[in-house]
């Protein structure tokens, strides 16, 4: 290959790296919009030694033109359920930063010489790499909502203990945003500070519920919201469901050990493939290139039906140890 045409390929994947990298670094030191709209009712220790950044033109008017859109209320939604200081706009530019960073590699490795018409391989990198921000979106939002599910037991012990001590639901709920580790104490903070502009009880509820779709906490919500309809022993209530939920946590915790050893053996046969071929690859490479000998056509369907194979496989013995409870 030409020299200056690696150095122009290295060049150009170190300058989506860099890109990469500073709109995450400057993401992370802006506010998010939340604490943008109410930041004035922070408590003094939440905003003491934060710099705020300004953010460029270029970046504001992107901000602007996606927030205006009919999805991109949808993403804001899923970047507040994953807890991400990113602007729609900013997940935007990533998610296209990603694609044309994985279309890259797929042609550096697999496109050159395609046999095919149409480049196929960046194609089909260009789409893997778009989904990519999107499943770390998604792994980030299940790693919350597990937590939240973990801390919401402890959560409503603290609230029935403040109602037995004679708080209200409001000042309970204060006592668990100061009280209670993230990201429970975040998301009941967001509630107390919506009440606090003047938003309904239940609307403050509902909107937390958006923002973590759990069954658990549904059934809370539905309780307050019950009690202060028709009345009743609230801290009876919540102590009830504190137990059921303690219950649901115990039996989810076995299961786990239970469906262990299928989830890590999926993982291992999922592997292994990949494993055989690196040490093919390093011990017998001529045999491996005859992948990709002439007619290169053949040995790119075996490959590609060999992959959907194991990820179907590794698809179903995933669905087999999720249990719901």
């Amino acid at each position: 290959m030409d020299p200056m045409l690696v150095i122009l390929i290295f060049g150009a994947g170190a300058v989506v790296v860099l890109l990469v990298i500073g709109i995450v670094i400057t993401s992370r030191s802006e506010r998010s919009l939340v604490e943008e709209r109410l930041g004035r009712y922070l408590e003094e220790e939440q905003v003491k030694g934060k710099k705020v950044e300004r953010a460029t033109p270029v970046a504001d008017w992107l901000n602007r033109r996606v927030e205006r859109s009919t999805w991109g209320g949808g993403i804001a939604r899923e970047l507040a359920r994953a807890d991400l200081k990113l602007k729609p706009g900013e997940y935007l530019i990533i998610t296209i930063l990603s694609g044309v960073g994985s279309a890259f590699v797929f042609w550096y490795f697999m496109g050159r010489g395609n046999p095919f018409p149409i480049p196929i391989f960046p194609i089909i990198g260009f789409i893997v790499g778009l989904y990519l921000p999107r499943m770390y979106v998604r792994r980030q939002q299940n790693q919350r909502l597990v937590h939240f599910n973990e801390q919401l037991a402890d959560m409503l012990n603290l609230m029935v203990n403040g109602l037995r001590a004679g708080y209200s639901t409001m000042q309970a709920m204060e006592a668990v945003s100061r009280e209670m580790p993230s990201p429970i104490s975040d998301e009941f903070r967001r509630v107390v500070q919506e009440m606090q502009l003047g938003i309904s009880m239940e609307q403050a509820l509902a909107n937390l519920l958006r923002r973590i779709p759990s069954g658990d906490l549904d059934l809370v919500i539905t309780a307050i919201n019950v009690q202060r309809e028709v009345g009743g022993n609230l801290a009876e209530i919540l102590d009830t469901i504190s137990y059921t939920i303690r219950e649901r946590v115990r039996i989810k915790g076995e299961i786990r050990v239970l469906t262990s050893q299928v989830l890590y053996s999926g993982r291992f046969l999922a592997m292994m493939p990949l494993i055989i071929i690196g040490v093919l690859w390093v011990v017998n490479r001529p045999y491996m290139m005859q992948f990709f000998a002439e007619p290169k056509i053949i040995g790119y369907i075996a490959l590609t039906i060999a992959a959907i194979l194991v990820l179907t496989g590794y698809w179903v013995m995933t669905r087999i140890a999720n249990i719901d409870v």
